[in-house]
């Protein structure tokens, strides 16, 4: 169980949530700011005063005074008429995370909803009522105001949300899993509806596989070394000590324990005329250390925005003040995001080298010619190279940032966005090619193995060998590989790899 506190969580925490493996309840001393915020904004309304956000238009219409009768119908309309996005809806899991950190930030105190919009979410988390969000829409400027509009009209009981494996209508599904819809009060679909959450799920979600794809990348590349009866001598721990990054002096030690007690080492020890290997075994440490450092620092910063306030107006009930401000703004991950997906894909580029490596008949090492014992008449994993470069290709274009676009937005009001839900997205896509690519170095590194027994890889390319063994055969004759790659990417996605 995590009580909900507005604290930071971690990207193990939001996926364990979005998977539905750990339960949420809201902490009562969230309970008791939230609801010091609440009356902050009843005593607006009782007074009768203006207060953007509370009885006021929004964005551009933000000089138009709402009446108190009509501040319901102002809610609910904000709902309804931000709920414009488009395209296929977010993932189960990316839409629960969104939920779970909306419901986070409201729990912080600064928002001025009641605690029953906090436990409606969290019921919607607990019956796994998942609104239908559709990706696009969002430029992560005034929040992502779009997607998680989508998420507010499920729970006042209108739009769509997926309840027991149906698509069906939010009222429907509400009903179905015996929760309340939400009747909006003065401020709280503002509250739903300003912030960074979807591009924040959106994007936790990936940097958490992108992390575990860092790291089984160094046991990918430890068995293509392998395979290619290559030195470990580049991973020397003075080597890497004389050049400090942490990112670089952890793979390096990883790669030295992955290596360990290699057969295949010692049999061409004294007797390789090679002098140094390609970049791309010999800088494993050096690039696969960068790709840690930079997924380390988005990390960071993706882990502070789960506990910050993103709202606009912010509610500060110890001084009974509400003041307008730009929390809202996804600049900060919308640069991380960015990064991130370079960063990938440089993983991607050095992994596809390795794979050529393997595979290529002029530089394997005396490996059969694409892995393949009869040549022509078969092709063993000729294509799979080139699916991998296919990938990297379509990584290339979506490395470029997001960030850096700028379009103004409703009438001018908001005329610098982050564009942050699409950077967010993207690095999706990155991280998911990533993992492909990733599958065929293991498809092949493991063939390669094959080629080099009885001989004995280190003890954790031998337990990556054995991992990829778990899941695909060894390559007899030509099959068709895109399941093998599909289910090896499967297995990087749940962490086997990670180790």
């Amino acid at each position: 169980m995590i009580e909900l506190n507005g604290q930071r969580l971690t990207l193990e925490e939001v996926e364990s949530v979005a998977r539905g493996d750990e339960r949420v309840a809201l902490a009562g001393e969230a309970r008791a700011r939230v609801e010091a915020s609440r009356r902050v904004v009843e005593r607006i309304v009782e007074e009768g005063r203006v207060v953007y956000g509370v009885n006021t238009g929004f964005g551009k219409l933000s000089d138009v005074v709402v009446p108190r009768e009509q501040l319901r119908a102002l809610q609910l309309n904000l709902v309804r008429s931000h709920s414009c996005g488009v395209g296929s809806p977010l993932s189960a899991e990316e839409a629960r995370a969104m939920m779970l950190l909306r419901a986070n930030v409201l729990a912080l105190g600064y928002s001025g909803a009641r605690a029953t919009v906090v436990e409606t979410l969290l019921a919607m988390l607990e019956r796994n009522v998942v609104p239908v969000v559709p990706e696009k829409g969002s430029v992560g400027a005034s929040g992502d105001l779009a997607p998680l509009a989508h998420l507010a009209l499920a729970a006042v009981g209108e739009g769509e949300a997926f309840f027991e494996g149906a698509r069906v209508e939010g009222g429907e599904a509400m009903r179905r899993a015996g929760i309340e819809p939400l009747r909006l009060e003065a401020k709280e679909g503002l509250a739903l509806l300003n912030g960074t959450q979807a591009l924040t799920a959106v994007g936790a979600l990936a940097l958490a596989r992108a992390c575990r794809v860092a790291r089984a990348a160094d046991v990918a590349g430890a068995m293509t070394l392998e395979a290619l009866k290559g030195t470990p001598a580049a991973f020397d721990e003075r080597i890497h000590a004389a050049r400090p990054h942490a990112g670089q002096q952890e793979a390096a030690a990883h790669l030295r324990e992955l290596l360990r007690d290699s057969e295949i080492r010692e049999s061409h020890r004294e007797n390789d005329p090679r002098v140094q290997d390609a970049y791309s075994l010999r800088c494993m440490p050096q690039v696969h250390g960068a790709a840690r450092d930079a997924l380390r620092h988005a990390r960071a910063l993706t882990e502070i925005e789960t506990g910050g306030a993103t709202d606009n107006p912010l509610v500060f009930a110890e001084t009974s003040e509400v003041i307008s401000g730009g929390n809202f703004h996804g600049a900060p991950l919308a640069v991380a995001f960015d990064y991130a997906a370079i960063a990938a894909t440089h993983l991607g580029n050095i992994v596809e080298r390795r794979i050529d490596h393997v595979v290529s008949p002029t530089k394997n090492q005396g490996l059969p010619p694409f892995l393949t014992a009869k040549p022509g008449v078969e092709s063993g994993m000729m294509v799979a190279q080139i699916a991998a470069v296919a990938l990297l290709n379509e990584c290339k274009v979506l490395a470029h940032p997001a960030s850096t676009d700028n379009l103004p937005t409703d009438g001018g009001k908001e005329d610098h966005v982050s564009m942050g839900m699409t950077a967010a997205t993207k690095l999706r896509s990155v991280v998911t090619n990533v993992e492909y690519v990733l599958a065929i170095e293991l498809l092949c590194a493991a063939e390669g193995l094959e080629h080099r027994l009885p001989l004995k890889p280190g003890r954790g390319a031998l337990r990556g060998y054995e991992a990829v063994r778990s899941h695909v055969p060894r390559l007899t004759r030509d099959r068709p590989l895109s399941a093998d790659i599909e289910k090896l990417a499967a297995a990087l996605r749940r962490g086997e790899f990670d180790f």
